[in-house]
């Protein structure tokens, strides 16, 4: 007696998250790509992993889940294979701008090359092309997707997009943070598209709520967490001692890199100051905390005006003259202050369609807890807080922290 072996699709992956996400031939040719092969060896949360050992995920699972988050709307939806294709196509190449430890090098790509992730025209044209031109999906249109200045941009890049629902369940399940919680397939079924943009059915309301209170919630405790703060003001300054040494140091090659290339070359590079800094986040040997202000105590608005690269360095050396110390010895940290959530989507229940606010007043109570999670870091070897403590509050002229008002 023969026993029948079934072989297993090899056009099914298996997703923790998801479960089996399908893989069309034409997104699949794509997937073989150098380009978004890179996207295997740049970590989805940067230096989290340092906070939550889990939290070596990669842009290319989250690629592979936008993507199949981004089918199913589609199907849903009920849009034109053409349109399906090309939407799907869009959700898988998105992050391909990624420099290494995804956004914790979005603002030395700001700043320096004054560029952000989702502008990929550059790697769509070399990369994917003829591809994308063979399987009749325009790659000016599929770019315009990405930067959300198509009409089906909304899809990717709104309010209920399925990039911000895989990201937030796939985060938190590799860091095991309770707040990431989406119910993604329920607010897809309950969402209607139109020539307008998004419409959401009123039984979807409790789901469209839970996925702002997990955007809220993960926030100070994954995204914006001081260690992960730290480790990334770190690299900041590795980069910028390293780029100053002179040729074959370009920032552009730098950011071109995956995490483990990066780090290597960092680690290796000419300037003392980058190889030390980068080998203390390697060994998990960080700066610390010496302040950690939140907007009534500093004058955000301020500290917001011009580049952040550059005004953070400008105060640090400035802090550093003041506590004695090198300027390489001392980080500041200013966030960018956290977007207002808005939903903009209108809501259809039996009688009419009214604004989501309307129906949800827990959007402002929301956006105010956002404010409240703002901070200004200030950070330094461990030997030096007291004096960096003492500086740092007389030229930001903050009152001296007290244990009751820093986290050590």
């Amino acid at each position: 007696m023969y026993m029948k072996i079934l072989l297993v699709n090899p056009k099914i992956i298996k997703d923790p998250v998801h479960g089996y996400v399908e893989v069309e031939d034409f997104t699949r040719q794509l997937l073989d790509s150098p380009a978004l092969q890179r996207l295997r060896y740049v970590r989805q949360l940067g230096f989290s992993y340092l906070v939550y050992p889990g939290a070596n995920h990669s842009r290319f699972e989250h690629s592979l889940g936008t993507m199949h988050l981004a089918n199913v709307a589609c199907r849903r939806f009920g849009l034109s294979d053409a349109e399906r294709r090309l939407v799907v196509a869009a959700a898988l190449i998105h992050d391909t701008g990624h420099g290494p430890f995804s956004h914790a090098s979005e603002p030395l790509m700001e700043g320096l090359l004054h560029r952000s992730h989702d502008q990929i025209g550059a790697i769509v044209d070399a990369s994917f092309g003829t591809l994308l031109h063979s399987e009749g999906i325009d790659p000016s249109a599929l770019c315009a997707v990405v930067k959300g200045t198509h009409p089906l941009s909304c899809i990717l890049h709104g309010d209920l997009d399925v990039d911000r629902m895989d990201y937030l369940l796939r985060d938190a399940y590799y860091t095991g943070a309770p707040y990431g919680t989406v119910d993604a397939h329920r607010l897809i079924r309950n969402i209607l598209y139109t020539p307008e943009g998004i419409v959401l059915d009123e039984n979807g309301i409790n789901a469209a709520e839970s996925l702002l209170i997990a955007r809220t919630l993960m926030r100070p405790t994954v995204y914006f967490h001081h260690v992960s703060r730290i480790a990334e003001c770190m690299f900041h300054l590795a980069v910028l001692e390293h780029i100053g040494t002179g040729p074959g140091t370009g920032i552009e090659k730098l950011l071109s890199l995956d995490d483990a290339s990066c780090m290597h070359e960092l680690r290796i590079s000419p300037s003392p100051t980058a190889r030390e800094l980068m080998s203390r986040i390697y060994e998990r040997q960080l700066y610390k905390r010496a302040i950690y202000a939140g907007q009534d105590q500093v004058n955000a608005a301020a500290l917001q005006a011009g580049s952040s690269l550059e005004k953070a360095r400008a105060i640090a050396g400035e802090i550093a003259g003041y506590a004695g110390c090198a300027a390489t010895e001392v980080l500041v940290d200013i966030p960018p202050f956290p977007h207002e959530m808005s939903m903009e989507v209108l809501v259809k229940n039996r009688q009419s369609t009214v604004g989501f606010v309307e129906l949800s007043p827990r959007l402002r109570t929301l956006n105010e807890t956002r404010r409240e999670q703002w901070r200004l870091g200030v950070y330094t070897l461990p030997g030096l807080r007291e004096k960096v403590i003492d500086a740092a509050a007389d030229v930001l002229h903050i009152k001296k922290p007290t244990r009751q008002d820093t986290l050590f």
